[in-house]
């Protein structure tokens, strides 16, 4: 019976939620403003260049140079520090520089341009019936933004994204394109790679592959302190288990107390041919209206956190390839408002820490005002080739979803907030995630990555001229 209500509850807000929740883009605005997707940090520049090919975009490098301009690179710019310009630079548009351009699934790798989504990839090399490594869990976001920022996704059995990359070619400051490997100017590797734009363009890439299995969905719901043991247990020491999220709850009558998790099995059943085709229709419209309501009332977010309890738990037993599990599951969260924006922060903890990090971040934020929305839970392994690395131990990732005014006091609010709970994070010898608006402090940035010093110092190095410059470079490197 309750479900019915709350379908009609639902039903009767969907005039307003619908005016209330648009796409949210990053947009051009007028008088030479740029913005990103975080609508925090509007900016003036020069000018945007559409990237088309490589002779093309060393001269734009070039002819920055001799004019004394700086450049940035943006692909769907979904970052939300302002990664992708800086005040009255060039910015390199690149979604135009996207060619998938050689499949070989006997090595099982792709050469794609960087401008390419995860989609484009995805549609090239699903009929070789081969799937990504690692990725989002979305398939919206380009190539070389997502290498810029060393992303990671659902899968536990391989590390971030910089350990898929066999090599790639770099547009350098000087406007000179070489090929960067681990064998090949190897110094650069581990630099440019969660290098957030700093050094050049990455131009195109070759990515390993993996073989696109079948896989069958099993959930769990639990205590947030039975979490850790199940993990182990059931997933990373399960050789059937290939991916997996989870979520843990926000919702005032359960706040960070109960857990949902939901783990892709391999399976013995064959693949179909309906299996095999990619997703493209994407139900959102009632998950959008659920977290609608959430985004302003404690009975808001108890309600979306049942719907989501019994929606997971209808999934168990489904099948998905790990193509469509790699597919995008955002849409319900698209939201744009003249005054509230939507803000993502990223939390990384030991595995072993999970229990009493949850206690002291609930502890805290139970005192405090911030409306958050949401936060998955997903796990990285521990990753040894990029500088900047998140993932400095076998981690669990805490992906939380926050709304908050776009006037100056909520901002800072929210910094005061957020900065804190990075404090409780770094107690318990985590880091935090770098592509997002820049509420934490230098010193809290070089207590997460102990070899900011060294990141930005190369940076100099490469770059002398301070060709390559972007927001987050103004707020941390300079």
């Amino acid at each position: 019976m309750w479900r019915k209500i709350v379908v009609g509850i639902l039903l009767l807000t969907v005039f307003f939620t619908v005016l209330h929740t648009l796409w949210n883009k990053p947009v051009m605005l007028k008088d030479g403003m740029i913005d990103d997707v975080g609508h925090l940090l509007p900016t003036k520049i020069d000018r945007v260049v559409k990237g088309k090919e490589i002779e093309q975009l060393k001269k734009i490098v070039k002819t920055a140079n001799q004019q004394g301009k700086t450049v940035s690179i943006a692909g769907q710019r979904h970052s939300q520090g302002g990664h992708t310009y800086y005040k009255d630079g060039v910015v390199i548009d690149l979604k135009s520089f996207n060619h998938v351009k050689k499949v070989d699934p006997i090595r099982k790798t792709v050469i794609v341009e960087s401008g390419a989504t995860w989609g484009d990839i995805q549609k090239a090399i699903n009929p070789y019936n081969l799937a990504l490594k690692v990725t989002q869990s979305q398939e919206i976001f380009s190539v070389g933004g997502s290498l810029s920022v060393n992303a990671h996704g659902r899968d536990i059995r391989n590390h971030s994204l910089a350990s898929t990359v066999n090599w790639f070619t770099l547009l350098t400051p000087d406007g000179n394109v070489i090929k960067v490997s681990r064998p090949e100017n190897s110094d650069l590797f581990p630099y440019v790679l969660g290098g957030y734009g700093l050094f050049g363009v990455i131009l195109d890439v070759e990515l390993q592959l993996t073989n696109n299995e079948l896989y069958k969905i099993e959930t769990s719901t639990m205590d947030y302190d039975e979490y850790p043991s199940y993990f182990k247990k059931n997933v990373l020491n399960n050789k059937q288990a290939e991916m997996h999220i989870g979520r843990i709850s926000v919702a005032p009558d359960s706040f960070l107390d109960s857990v949902y998790s939901i783990n892709y099995m391999k399976t013995s059943r064959k693949m179909t041919d309906s299996d095999k085709l990619l997703k493209e229709d994407h139900s959102s419209f009632l998950p959008k209206l659920a977290l609608g309501m959430s985004r302003t009332s404690d009975e808001g977010k108890n309600i979306f956190w049942n719907i989501q309890y019994h929606f997971i738990d209808s999934l168990s037993g489904n099948y998905e390839t790990r193509n469509n599990v790699m597919r995008s599951e955002s849409k319900f969260m698209e939201f744009e408002d003249k005054q509230d924006t939507q803000v993502l922060q990223e939390f990384f903890v030991p595995v072993d820490e999970f229990v009493p990090y949850i206690d002291d971040v609930r502890e805290y934020l139970q005192g405090e005002n911030l409306n958050i929305l949401n936060i998955t839970i997903r796990y990285v392994e521990k990753d040894d080739e990029t500088v900047l690395n998140y993932a400095k131990d076998n981690m669990f990732a805490f992906v939380v979803l926050i709304q908050h005014g776009k006037d100056q006091s909520s901002i800072k609010y929210a910094k005061d907030v957020i900065q804190k709970w990075t404090d409780i994070t770094l107690d318990h010898n985590g880091t935090y995630y770098l592509p997002y608006y820049p509420y934490q402090s230098k010193q809290q940035m070089k207590l997460a990555y102990p070899r900011t010093n060294e990141f930005f110092e190369k940076k100099r190095e490469f770059d002398k001229k301070g060709v390559f410059i972007n927001t987050f470079y103004h707020n941390y490197g300079e």
